[in-house]
């Protein structure tokens, strides 16, 4: 099984637990694995469709990835949302 990483507010919604083991062939596979082991990060990573939402980046193994990257069962997702802002 890929180890899961989660990063910011998103960890902080799975309990403070940022590493996360989940069984799934395909980024998407993993995320609604992961979404249906914590509730509460459901509608966070992944929109209505499906899709990973534009403010979520997802690496695999250090390389971007998106929905239909395949996983091995040794690799390594992190899930990071996008921080915006700046000083005033």
């Amino acid at each position: 099984m890929a180890v899961v990483q989660l990063r910011g507010p998103l960890k902080q919604q799975t309990g403070d637990r940022g590493k996360h083991t989940v069984e799934g062939a395909t980024v998407v596979e993993l995320l609604r694995a992961l979404e249906a082991e914590h509730p509460a990060i459901g509608g966070w990573i992944l929109d209505e469709r499906g899709q990973i939402r534009r403010h979520i980046n997802v690496f695999v193994n250090g390389e971007r990835g998106d929905e239909e990257t395949a996983v091995g069962a040794d690799d390594r997702v992190d899930v990071l949302p996008a921080i915006s802002g700046g000083s005033r």
